[in-house]
């Protein structure tokens, strides 16, 4: 028993600790965050494999509120449940409210600085080669099963987005009823299977 509880103080420690270091180390935004998530818990620590991460970054996207929290708690839950829903939103949340904090006590002095413009310029880049990255990595996963379906949404939604001008949540929700009747046709092509 006593093992076991250092093993979940040192797996909530984990989560919170690789949470606060990654928000307090990343620029860009939820798809940035995801990004890291995906390489400490899938590459690195392998609690999660790639497609548990497709399917819960999924579910983050869908949630109102915002993206690297809602990804972050979610992964939280998947491995500890309320407890580690807890504390990696904490952990998520913690350090842009400290660094906001310092930085609105001397916002103009930041502002007018040049050093701090161009030091954001340069991050601008950096977080688009990582937005880049994070599109290749998750549409090689999701295209894996080279389903027909799954292509098909994939290459809809990109053309939807991109060139027609299509909100995003329309399109998400979209592939999410589209992707839950085929779920729900295939689960009961498969129970007349059984039956016959």
């Amino acid at each position: 028993m006593k093992d076991k509880k250092i093993e979940k103080d040192h797996l909530y420690w984990k989560l919170f600790s690789t949470c606060f270091v990654i928000s307090m180390c990343t620029f860009g935004g939820g798809l940035v965050i995801i990004s890291m998530l995906q390489k400490k818990f899938v590459e690195e620590l392998e609690w999660i494999d790639h497609e548990e991460m497709l399917d819960l970054v999924a579910i983050a996207q869908s949630c109102p509120g915002v993206m690297a929290v809602n990804s972050a708690t979610i992964i939280g839950y998947h491995l500890a449940g309320i407890p580690g829903a807890i504390l990696t939103a904490f952990g998520s949340i913690l350090p842009p409210m400290i660094i906001l904090s310092v930085i609105s006590v001397f916002y103009k002095q930041f502002r007018e600085n040049r050093i701090v413009a161009l030091i954001l310029r340069g991050m601008q880049a950096g977080v688009a080669a990582v937005l880049i990255h994070l599109s290749f990595t998750m549409s090689k996963t999701a295209l894996e099963d080279r389903k027909i379906l799954s292509i098909a949404l994939f290459a809809i939604s990109v053309v939807g987005v991109a060139f027609f001008g299509v909100d995003v949540i329309i399109a998400i929700l979209f592939c999410g009823i589209a992707g839950g009747i085929s779920v729900l046709y295939e689960s009961r092509k498969q129970e007349k299977g059984k039956h016959i």
